[in-house]
């Protein structure tokens, strides 16, 4: 790690402070100063001494820092999920064998790491990731979840009940102790449109290792968009459901309901080819729409409104509405980069990035690109993989972030 003159000397300072300064051996008052510390150089810290590094680990100390500071996460890659081969028959599209099942674009030496570990090819398929948990494996009774951080592989038991098509969730829950806590819900997708108004899940649960079978009623018809995963945020899942609309299930209110509301019209929502979740730095649900003149952005605010009916409830009198954060057309963007113009037609959204409601990932080609939407510019993502053999149209490109965050294993 490399430093500047300027830095090591006040390293050094705060070095003698802490073995000099009796108040800085103290856990709880040394917790306090650190909270103070910012987020440029919080990280550097852990090296001072292993009291430090013990503190600034312990996971009481990431959350009143992450709640003071906020979260930040790092890019790792792009993980490729091909519904193709995720769900299908026993006749269905086979996987050529020189193809990866869990093909990852790498980003950074830490990607690379992940991919030649080998780990990856014994996980099946991509499904979702949260934290530095990835879920995958191949439906309908065959999943895993890795843990990053510990480099451990676990095969959850064989689900009791039997879903043909379906959709699911992955809810990493933060743990005093610094343990992984996990549920996995797998949902129920009707094959066939009809007159419904109750959902099939199932939940399996890290603290029981078991799965539990629950049936969600709704106040109207409904049914959920096969072979997605849901967004969630704050512990609420979000997923997409038929005729426009987007089931809330929050399993903190029980496991009887899940609401709807219905997605947000803009210009774009005749034609749009691509629909995305995802959350703002201040926990508010993001949805975006793009097709390939441009992209739209829409956040869903929440009015307390007691005296009027809820377009939004879940055992909760709460008002929501859709509210247009951006709008960008996409020849904006190629006038930064005319040689990407020649792709506009394969242009689409892909995601948000984690906690951000000012940038998104996009595709031209096998382009990767961030952009920024309140500058209205973007850079190349440089990644090492054969993009030109991905099938993007019967794939999702999903980001993989870790958080930015020493890992408790580091003080042990």
């Amino acid at each position: 790690m490399k430093f500047d003159i300027t830095w090591l000397t006040r390293m050094e300072r705060m070095k003698r402070i802490s073995v000099n300064g009796a108040a800085l051996n103290c856990d709880d008052i040394l917790h306090e100063i650190l909270l103070r510390i910012p987020p440029s150089t919080i990280y550097k810290l852990i090296i001072v001494s292993k009291i430090w590094l013990r503190v600034i680990c312990s996971p009481s100390f990431l959350q009143g820092y992450t709640r003071r500071w906020g979260q930040s996460f790092r890019l790792v890659g792009f993980f490729v999920c091909n519904f193709l081969y995720l769900g299908r028959p026993r006749d269905g599209y086979r996987r050529p064998r020189w193809e990866p099942a869990l093909p990852i674009l790498s980003t950074c030496r830490e990607g690379d790491d992940l991919k030649h570990s080998g780990i990856l090819k014994r996980c099946g398929y991509f499904i979702d990731s949260s934290n530095g948990i990835i879920l995958s494996g191949l439906h309908p009774k065959t999943y895993y979840v890795y843990n990053t951080f510990s480099k451990q592989k676990y095969q959850l038991p064989e689900p009791q009940q039997f879903y043909k098509v379906l959709c699911m969730a992955l809810i990493v829950e933060e743990c005093l102790d610094g343990e992984a806590s996990y549920k996995v819900i797998r949902a129920r997708c009707e094959c066939k449109l009809k007159e419904r108004n109750t959902v099939s899940i199932e939940t399996y649960s890290s603290k029981t290792g078991k799965w539990k079978q629950s049936t969600l009623m709704c106040s109207t018809s409904f049914a959920l968009r096969p072979r997605t995963a849901g967004m969630v945020v704050g512990g609420v899942v979000h997923w997409f459901a038929i005729w426009g609309k987007l089931a809330i299930y929050d399993p903190r209110l029980g496991d009887r309901y899940i609401a709807l509301i219905r997605l947000p019209i803009g210009v774009l929502t005749r034609e749009h080819e691509e629909s995305v979740l995802g959350e703002s730095s201040d926990g508010v649900l993001l949805y975006g729409q793009s097709n390939n003149i441009g992209v739209e952005i829409w956040m869903l605010e929440k009015e307390p409104e007691p005296n009027n009916s809820a377009i939004y409830c879940n055992c909760i009198r709460l008002k929501y509405k859709w509210v247009l954060r951006w709008r960008l057309n996409f020849k904006v963007l190629w006038k930064q980069m005319p040689s990407l113009s020649t792709h506009s037609k394969e242009t689409q959204l892909l995601s948000f990035l984690p906690r951000n409601s000012t940038s998104v990932f996009i595709r031209s080609g096998w382009n990767i690109l961030l952009c920024d939407l309140e500058t209205k510019t973007v850079e190349v993502v440089n990644y090492q993989g054969r993009g030109g053999s991905i099938s993007w149209e019967s794939s999702k490109i999903v980001p993989y972030f870790l958080p930015s965050w020493p890992n408790a294993s580091c003080a042990s």
